[in-house]
């Protein structure tokens, strides 16, 4: 067991970590941190999610990059825009006092905002390939000057279809610079990217490491928003003595969250990041000594609670990302004791949950809430034992009280108005609030169900059956194995597959730039040219178009333009829509529509494609 005292490593450095808990290097952190100190080798790792990878190579950089030179000296690229953020939090969580900044380039935030803080200067960049990417051939990015340069989940970020721009900003870079490739699997084609652009490297790989809450049992229930109290309520009333941190979003739901528990007679402090020193170390003095039994928090809050006999984590909403799930249950199931992870899920929250069972190869088992009866059932059975354990102690003055009290006379009612005294709180059936089931058909067949995928790939691409197995194969990581019954068609293509691997697939498409390839498919054909309807194929009286959720003609969402299809296509009484110079147009103002730049052209038969979704419409 290395210690980060021993590593050489600065006090202000030593100091952030001792905030955190931290004193003792992880594998990963013990094997890579002295190399990146020296400024040595390359390296590639490998290690599981939630193993510190983040910290690994976060230690040296702080301690290496220079603050007095006000240009860009690391870059980290991830493949998400949660695992950006997570990994910029942590590093600001980790440089303690040292003056250096750092700025978040991922797509889907304001442009501006990272314009500024580009202009100002900044020492550290964490984002996302395409973005980065953006602001490089803009000209507002310099990684000339870069000394280290780390592909965070570079695994993922292959899967993911990134390869290009990872070699663009590679190629932006100082050749001079550590190269770090940290990856919790190792593709040939992670080798390949190594052999091009590394130097001298080390492969560095963490083995038989068991992960933060590898003795935790892992469950999740499905619920609806509304319902997400009253089943914390259950959940915590069923269980026999629930000692435990509720993870949540924000500061604000973790206050209210916290009153209301209190407001029911739960033990439970909130604690988050608006709360100075000494309130937090009150609240969490308490937590310790069991004053208070439940501690609401979100995850930066939490950071440094060092406390082994944790019997739940409970979160509140899935986390946004795999190792900040993997962080959050590896805070119970500490020391040789058992620990049990319930995540609370919403029906479109599904995908999330497939992904992070994925990356972090955990078992996630789904459980239902509580029922009503149950719960109190549970609490008389708890009563019980409490008046078990009561009657064998010695009872001293309550054995004269309960002589007193017999001289009240109607001693038959005597011991019913004690316990209501006493117990009315916990068993009384209207404590509690009616929970509305959550609709099975998107989630229970995780593990036996079959999912129908549309696929914007067909033979005038060069595709067959085997071929776009190939495809997928390759883009996603899902075996040949669980796709199955293909059809690829002129226009179009469908494979099934499991529930959990076409969860998969989807994920990584739509993760990728640009308008996704996949989406969920059954095919229904209409009698004369149907249009594809939300899912599933409607027919009109002349020729259709995708219809979107609300609205009539538009095209499929998964096709890029440069893979609308080129082929004709036959409208409806009075002529054909044809494609035309890169779009759809129709050569009939009263048969069929068709794409056309981001107008549809619709009249009165049938309806055409629009890249914004919206405004053609099909009057047959």
């Amino acid at each position: 067991m290395t210690l980060f005292s021993e590593m050489g490593l600065s006090a202000s450095t030593l100091a952030a970590l001792e905030s955190k808990g931290f004193d003792k290097a992880t594998p990963i952190q013990a094997a890579c941190i002295p190399i990146l100190l020296k400024w040595t080798k390359d390296i590639i790792g490998q290690a599981a999610t939630g193993t510190g990878k983040t910290a690994a190579f976060a230690i040296p950089m702080i301690e290496n990059i220079d603050t007095t030179k006000n240009v860009v000296q690391a870059i980290i690229l991830t493949p998400t825009r949660e695992l950006a953020i997570q990994v910029a939090e942590e590093i600001a969580s980790l440089k303690g006092n040292k003056k250096l900044s750092i700025a978040l380039l991922y797509g889907g935030a304001a442009m501006g905002t990272q314009i500024q803080a580009l202009r100002q200067g900044v020492h550290l960049v964490v984002g996302t390939p395409g973005r980065v990417i953006d602001h490089l051939e803009k000209k507002r990015l310099n990684l000339s000057n870069i000394r280290y340069c780390v592909l965070d989940e570079a695994d993922e970020m292959l899967n993911m279809g990134f390869l290009e721009e990872i070699e663009k900003i590679l190629k932006a870079c100082n050749p001079e610079k550590q190269m770090l490739c940290f990856s919790a699997t190792m593709p040939a084609a992670i080798k390949k990217v190594a052999e091009k652009y590394m130097k001298e490297y080390e492969m560095v790989k963490v083995e038989g490491q068991q992960l933060p809450g590898w003795n935790t049992e892992q469950i999740y229930v499905e619920v609806y928003e509304r319902d997400k109290f009253e089943a914390l309520c259950r959940i915590i009333d069923s269980t026999k003595e629930l000692y435990g941190i509720i993870f949540c979003r924000t500061k604000r739901e973790c206050d209210e969250i916290g009153s209301h528990l209190q407001s029911r007679g739960y033990l439970a402090s909130a604690l988050h990041g608006d709360m100075d020193q000494k309130e937090r170390e009150r609240i969490l003095g308490r937590f310790k000594k069991k004053q208070a039994m439940i501690l609401v928090a979100t995850d930066v809050a939490a950071r440094g609670i060092d406390v082994n006999n944790l019997t739940h984590v409970i979160n509140y909403h899935i986390p946004q990302d795999p190792e900040s799930y993997t962080h959050r249950i590896g805070r119970t199931g500490r020391a040789g004791n058992q620990g049990v992870a319930i995540t609370f899920i919403t029906p479109s929250e599904y995908r999330k949950l497939a992904f992070i069972k994925r990356m972090t190869n955990s078992d996630i088992k789904k459980e239902e809430i509580p029922t009503i009866e149950s719960v109190v059932k549970q609490k008389k059975e708890h009563v019980f034992s409490q008046l078990r354990q009561a009657m064998s102690e010695d009872l001293g003055t309550f054995t004269a009280l309960a002589k007193e009290m017999e001289a009240l006379g109607d001693t038959e009612n005597l011991l019913p108005a004690l316990l209501k005294i006493a117990f009315a709180d916990q068993l009384e059936i209207s404590r509690y609030k009616s929970i509305q089931t959550v609709q099975s058909s998107s989630t229970e067949n995780l593990h036996t169900g079959k999912t129908r995928l549309f696929i914007a790939r067909w033979k005038s691409h060069g595709y067959d059956p085997k071929k776009l197995t190939e495809w997928l194969k390759e883009e996603t990581g899902v075996q040949d194995k669980d796709i199955f019954d293909i059809t690829v068609l002129e226009e179009f293509s469908f494979v099934t597959c499991p529930f959990a691997e076409a969860e998969i697939i989807i994920d990584a498409f739509h993760s990728k730039p640009g308008r996704s390839l996949v989406s969920r498919s059954k095919e229904k054909w209409g009698s004369s040219g149907g249009g594809y309807k939300g899912g599933s194929w409607s027919s009109s009286r002349s020729s259709g178009g995708y219809k979107g959720g609300s609205g009539w003609s538009r095209g499929y969402a998964g096709w890029p333009r440069s893979d609308a299809p080129r082929t004709p296509r036959t409208g409806g009484t009075g002529g054909t829509g044809g494609y035309k110079g890169g779009s759809w147009s129709s050569s009939s103002s009263r048969s069929s529509g068709g794409y056309k730049g981001g107008n549809s052209s619709s009249s009165r038969s049938s309806g055409g494609a629009e890249s914004s979704w919206g405004k053609g419409r099909s009057r047959s």
